[in-house]
Order: structure tokens, then sequence, then C-alpha cells
């Protein structure tokens, strides 16, 4: 099942302003008419809004004319929606908490030292 957005034209017209109001990553993937699959979307709809954000802060717009930017935004939607469409979140680790767990990465042991000392104080009562 796809949702398709190709039936009509993009509005263009200041189109970063416009992208920076939405709210959903299907109002994304509508102002920008990109096909998607609902399926791929619930799972990974932050992880493509996360990355499709990263694509674009690499871009350099000052001066393109509107058509141009949304073709350009476009293209980093669509590349970030294939990068979930074959891959799962887990293993594209787009967030922190994700790049900070992982399982190929391996923490290194942390070691906690109590002196003996500290063990046999007696609790003081105040």
């Amino acid at each position: 099942m796809s949702c398709s957005t190709h039936d009509r034209p993009i509005d263009v017209t200041d189109i970063l302003a416009r992208l920076k109001t939405l709210s959903s990553a299907e109002d994304f993937f509508g102002a920008l008419g990109v096909a998607y699959d609902p399926k791929v979307l619930q799972v990974a709809r932050l992880h493509i809004l996360k990355r499709m954000g990263e694509y674009l802060a690499t871009e350099d717009f000052d001066g393109l004319p509107d058509l141009v930017i949304a073709a350009r935004a476009k293209a980093t939607l669509a590349r970030a929606y294939g990068d979930f469409e074959s891959s799962s979140p887990l293993s594209q680790r787009v967030f922190r908490v994700l790049k900070d767990h992982d399982p190929d990465r391996p923490v290194p042991p942390k070691t906690a030292f109590v002196a003996l000392g500290d063990i046999m104080k007696p609790i003081a009562s105040d």
C-alpha cells in the first residue's frame, strides 16, 4: 500500500517557511509530493524527519529560487525515507539514545571503588 501525492503539483512558494510550520510526517510528505507506505511511516516517522533534518542541514539554500529549494527538500525527504524503507530505526541509529546503546560498540566496564574502611564505618545518626 502506498500513499501517492504525485497527482497534484507541489506549491513551491516560500517552501522553507511553510515546511517549518508543518507538524506531522504526513504533512511533510504531502507538501513535498513524496509517496510513502503508511506502514513504514508508522514505525519510523520521527527517525525519517530527523534524518531529513540532518540532510537539510548540509544544504545551502541562500539565493536559490523556491523551485530549486523545493526540489532539494523533496530529494532529501525521499532519501531519508529510503534509508528506512528497508532498514529499521534501530539499525540506522539516528537518535542519540540509540547511538549511545550500540551493541556493536561495547561500553567499557565501569568499576566502582569503595574502600573497606568506608564500609566498616558505623552509620552516624543525626
